[in-house]
């Protein structure tokens, strides 16, 4: 059985992960409810365009409602007939998706929920590197820090992990927002960036 060696370096960072995998996604600029929906969703839901039920159509929203805001969010992030994953905007994270579900459900009488309805993960850690990130994260294209080089991960770390995530989310540099895949959800880019750090710190070349 090959015994894996791990400083103390790693093991801070392994525990930092965990905890960050537990952790609220909510980041310091978190936009309201309010701010989202007239910012981006009233393009089609001022109007009802593309048949997206209007704001303030209380009778519209009531059939809507009734799959839950669990359901309405998941539909939000992932992307629902018409309506593009996070409404178009990859860069909007789960909890203002939810804030926007909350305001239009209610004509803007919710106060802004203060954790995600839902976060959805599509795959594992894993999965989802070995689908998304490797391209970039292998050989480290356009300055990316590659997988199982703990070194290029260790500054970024400064930031902490919800910092490497909103990077993530946000995009950063030549990395697009949510990779390019506005249908991730925060949850699953997470789990992404959480894998890789792990996998970088843990390694040991054979």
């Amino acid at each position: 059985m090959q015994v894996i060696s791990v400083n103390k370096t790693s093991l801070t960072l392994i525990s930092l992960c965990v905890l960050a995998l537990s952790a609220s996604n909510t980041l310091a600029a978190d936009k309201t409810g309010r701010q989202v929906v007239e910012q981006v969703c009233a393009a089609c839901h001022a109007t009802g365009q593309n048949g997206a039920p209007k704001i303030g159509d209380v009778a519209a929203w009531s059939q809507h409602a009734k799959k839950g805001l669990v359901k309405l969010t998941e539909n939000a992030i992932s992307g629902f007939g018409n309506m593009p994953a996070h409404g178009g905007q990859a860069s909007l994270n789960d909890l203002e998706i939810s804030r926007a579900i909350a305001f239009m459900v209610s004509s803007g009488k919710a106060a802004d929920p203060s954790k995600p309805y839902a976060s959805p993960v599509s795959n594992t850690g894993e999965q989802l590197v070995q689908a998304h990130c490797t391209n970039c994260h292998t050989e480290g294209l356009a300055g990316a820090p590659r997988i199982n080089q703990f070194s290029d991960w260790k500054p970024r770390l400064e930031k902490g992990m919800d910092g490497l995530v909103n990077s993530t989310i946000t995009g950063h540099k030549a990395m697009p927002a949510r990779t390019g895949m506005a249908s991730l959800s925060d949850t699953d880019l997470r789990n992404a960036v959480t894998y890789m750090v792990i996998q970088s710190a843990t390694y040991k070349a054979k």
